[in-house]
């Protein structure tokens, strides 16, 4: 398992690099991050959060199983947009609320490289958009309406 980074690395501010090899190094990292948001009881961890600046993400939304996003590319479905409590494990303690997409398309490649399509909504969409600002060196904190202190260990 690997140690999750927080708010103040420059890593998490960083723009991660497109995965282009599709061999067993990724195998192994995207294990890891399986283990490691697993061990942290969270919904989704980015590849930047565990200082890895590659274009990756891990999430679980509880209902649709674990997946792997490489390279993931997402757009909105439709205009609806909602307003929610979000969390980070790069940003413990600290809770938000975030407008968000309330349903989204993801382009995405597996570990295999295999590319695919998903459309999500509810806790996914969410995690996806969540996660995807990771890539590109935003916290959601940047992005909240409000900020509140919580319980820790929570996303």
């Amino acid at each position: 398992m690997s140690k999750i980074i927080t708010a103040g690395n420059p890593i998490l501010t960083m723009t991660a690099e497109p995965v282009t090899e599709f061999d067993k190094k990724l195998k192994f990292l995207v294990n890891d991050m399986k283990k490691t948001l697993y061990e942290a009881n969270g919904v989704g961890l980015a590849a930047p959060q565990i200082a890895v600046s590659k274009r990756i993400f891990v999430a679980d939304d509880g209902e649709t199983g674990f997946e792997a996003y490489i390279n993931p590319v997402w757009k909105p479905d439709g205009d609806e947009k909602n307003i929610d409590t979000e969390g980070c494990l790069s940003v413990p303690e600290f809770f938000g609320e975030v407008e968000r997409y309330s349903h989204v398309i993801i382009h995405y490649q597996d570990i295999r490289g295999k590319k695919k399509t998903k459309k999500a909504s509810g806790l996914l969409a969410r995690c996806i958009q969540h996660e995807t600002d990771h890539l590109n060196g935003i916290l959601f904190i940047e992005k909240a309406i409000s900020l509140h202190k919580g319980p820790k260990n929570e996303e």
